[in-house]
Order: structure tokens, then sequence, then C-alpha cells
């Protein structure tokens, strides 16, 4: 997340560099090793079946023989293992994210309209047949993603959703995370991590058959993995790592802003985090007081590391500078912090999703609460594209229904172009009705 070299150049006199990241690369960027290495597994995994499968979740994740398909009664109980708050936290995030999920499905409405007398087009909403979703359960669970990618898939009404989540440390999957899936809808759960999870969907080495559409987050080797299988099946987007950007001016507080912007650092090393504020002040004492909580940070090895390589802070002159340089940024998650938020608001066009004022965190997005997906784009795709939604998972087909009076407004102009591209057997479609019409 770097700002682009020409329109620095361009805005020039009109910003200061408070803080630049310590590391130049793009923190995204792709490893070839990486890619080679996802490259065998999915040769070997498509020509090997499930036993390849099972033979690389025995190499990279311990699997010890156990079935790898959790029964329905232990997907069903997985709440009962938990503790009553967290069970209610889930249930609550699931409903949250399934009611925003739902309200944007009503906004979405099938139609035709007549073009011109016997030219009725249209267009239908029609979800995809089966998705996959990968839900990470690695040195962070992500207990909400089950709510983004199974529960919105779910609302959608796509018919069939399986689930692949890694093994813990007993052989077993996470309780929480399988909860959520619970409480989101799944129909089918398989203890199964990385490219091997995903390669299992694809090729429909499990659950009722290859999948349409892969989705969720994960690793590098996964977010690798999607990347080599899209075109085999649909993915949602490829996202990570995960990002946060502020903007902020002198009426925020920069206690919130460096918690804000350490909340997001904490989800690995090479997360990066942004702050551009008009207001000088601010600047300061928001690297000042992200030094000062970095120091009794549990996880100040993670955030730490990432503020440093990653973390960036810029002043501003006013709040268009401000507002030009964010949008060059496109980040993940964008918060803005000012006497100005609709201003900003109305402005602001590139982001994956905005948190406005300063009771909005995107923890609260993050962990499900607030109902909007956090699955986002990220490394400046927010520019081109928009987050996971209940829409991804529907596909919008269009039809058309001619009747016989239209015949001549359309074959005519038809024949016209085709016979000027020299496509003899377009211009006949239409030339053959047009002698029938008559």
């Amino acid at each position: 997340m770097q700002f682009t070299p020409a329109l620095l150049t361009a805005l020039a006199g009109r910003f200061t560099p408070v803080k630049t990241p310590a590391v130049s690369t793009p923190p995204a960027q792709r490893d070839p090793a990486v890619a080679a290495r996802v490259s065998g597994m999915l040769t070997d995994i498509e020509k090997g079946g499930l036993d390849a499968v099972l033979r690389y979740a025995a190499e990279l994740d311990g699997y010890d023989g156990r079935p790898v398909e959790l029964d329905a009664e232990t997907v069903a109980r997985s709440g009962d293992r938990l503790p009553a708050d967290l069970r209610s936290a889930i249930e609550l995030g699931g409903e949250r994210t399934r009611a925003f999920a739902a309200a944007q499905r009503e906004h979405l409405v099938d139609f035709s309209t007549e073009l011109t007398p016997g030219l009725v087009v249209g267009q239908r909403y029609v979800p995809v047949g089966r998705v996959g979703a990968y839900l990470p359960a690695g040195r962070f669970p992500l207990t909400a993603s089950a709510f983004m990618t199974v529960g919105v898939a779910k609302v959608a009404g796509v018919p069939s959703v399986v689930a692949c989540t890694p093994p813990q440390p007993h052989g077993g999957a996470n309780d929480a995370v399988l909860y959520a899936a619970a409480v989101s809808g799944v129909d089918r759960v398989f203890v199964l991590g990385g490219v091997q999870a995903l390669a299992a969907m694809a090729f429909g080495l499990v659950g009722d058959g290859p999948v349409d559409m892969l989705v969720g987050a994960g690793n590098a080797f996964v977010a690798e993995a999607k990347r080599q299988l899209f075109g085999t099946v649909a993915i949602d987007l490829l996202a990570g790592p995960s990002e946060v950007a502020v903007i902020a001016d002198e009426t925020a507080d920069p206690v919130l802003v460096a918690a804000d912007l350490l909340g997001q650092a904490e989800h690995g090393p090479n997360s990066p985090a942004a702050l551009v504020t008009t207001s000088q002040e601010l600047a300061r004492a928001v690297v000042a007081e992200v030094d000062h909580q970095l120091q009794t940070l549990a996880t100040r090895d993670i955030a730490g590391a990432a503020w440093r390589d990653h973390g960036s802070v810029t002043w501003a002159a006013d709040r268009e500078t401000a507002a030009t340089l964010m949008d060059d940024l496109a980040p993940e998650h964008l918060e803005v912090l000012t006497a100005d938020d609709d201003w900003y608001h109305d402005r602001l066009t590139n982001y994956g999703s905005l948190f406005i004022g300063p009771w909005s965190t995107v923890a609260y997005s993050d962990k499900g609460m607030a109902g909007t997906n956090h699955t986002l784009p990220t490394a400046g795709g927010a520019k081109h594209s928009a987050g996971l939604s209940v829409s991804r998972y529907l596909k919008p087909l269009t039809y058309q229904r001619i009747a016989r009076e239209a015949t001549p407004d359309l074959a005519t102009a038809v024949q016209v172009i085709s016979d000027s591209e020299g496509m003899a057997a377009h211009s006949a479609t239409a030339t053959l009705r047009t002698a029938r019409w008559r």
C-alpha cells in the first residue's frame, strides 16, 4: 500500500512524509517459490486424487488417518464445547452478517423492459450451484470468516456450500470456527488445510462434486492456489495481507487512531497501516502513541514489525490533498475520523469498506458485528473492484424475447453490420427471418 510516484510528483509541496515504511517493496509481492510449490501440488492432486490430498495432509498438517469429513452431529454440537459468551457472540455475528446480506439481496431485483415494440429484454439473478469455503484456523483463527463466506452464500440461495478448515494440534477442527460455520448454514465440513483443501474442493474430491467457486482468506499458499485455480473455478478475489488506513484531522483522538492502526497491523508482519492527516500535531502524536501502545501489546512482535516495515504517516496540506492521497492508496479498510466526515464520504471512491466517525472501528466488521463483509480487495484492488457480497454468488443472467413485429428493425441493422464485417452466416440469420416476416 504505497503512493503512486507520479501522484506524489503532482502533489509536490502539498504533503510531507512524517513516517515512511522501512521496506520499499510491496508487502503482497508474489513469491516465485510459493507459486512453483503450489503448481506442483495442484498437478499432483489433479492426477492423484484424494490419495494425494491425504498424503499432503499427512506431510503438512499431521493427518492421522481419521475421516476428514465431520459428521453432522459434531458440527451441530460444536457450540456446546464453547464458553457461553463466545457462543453468543458468534450467534450475533452470524445473524448480523446474514441480515446485511439479506438487505443487499432485496436490492438486486429481476427486471424486464421493452426497448422497442416486440423487443423485450431482461435480467434474473440465479445463484451458483456449489461453493467451497476455506475457513482459516492457524495462528489467529478467523472465526467470522464463515459468516462472510458460508452465511452470505446461503442468503444468496447457493444450494451447496462445503467448507474446509485446517486441523488443530488435537487433529480436529477449531470449535469456534466450526460453530460459526454451523450457524451460517454450512452443508458439509472437512478437516483439511492449505493448498490440498482448495484443490480437493475444486476437483470434486470432497463434497458433492467440483465446486463452482472458491472463497475465503488464507496464507500465501492459499492465495496462490486460488490464483492458479481461477478458470477451473471462480474465486471471490485475491486478497491479503490485511490493510488499514485512516484519514484524521486535529479533532481525532491519537490514542484511538494508534489503536486502530495496530489493530490491523496485528494480522501479520507484512500488513500495511497508513495515516493521512491534515494536522502535523496529530501526525507526531500518533507516531508517539503507536510506540507507547506497542510496549504493552501482547502481539507487539507481529504488529510492531508491520508498523516498522509497512507503516506510514503523511501530513496533507488540506482535505482535498488528503482525499486525493487516500484514493491513490485505495486501502482495504478506511477509517475517517474528522470534523468533515460527510465531505470525505461523498468525495472518496477507492476503498474496500469505509468506517465513519470515532465510534467506528475496523474490528467491528472483522468480527462480523457490523454485518458488512470483511473479504475485501487489497494492494490497490479497490480502484477497480469491490469486496465479497451477496451479489458475487449470483449470476445476473440476461434474456431477450423478440416478437415478429420487431424483426424489420433488428434484422436490417444486423444484416448491414454483418455484411460490412464479411460475416455471411451472421447476415443469413437475419435475412432468413426478414424473408419469413414478409
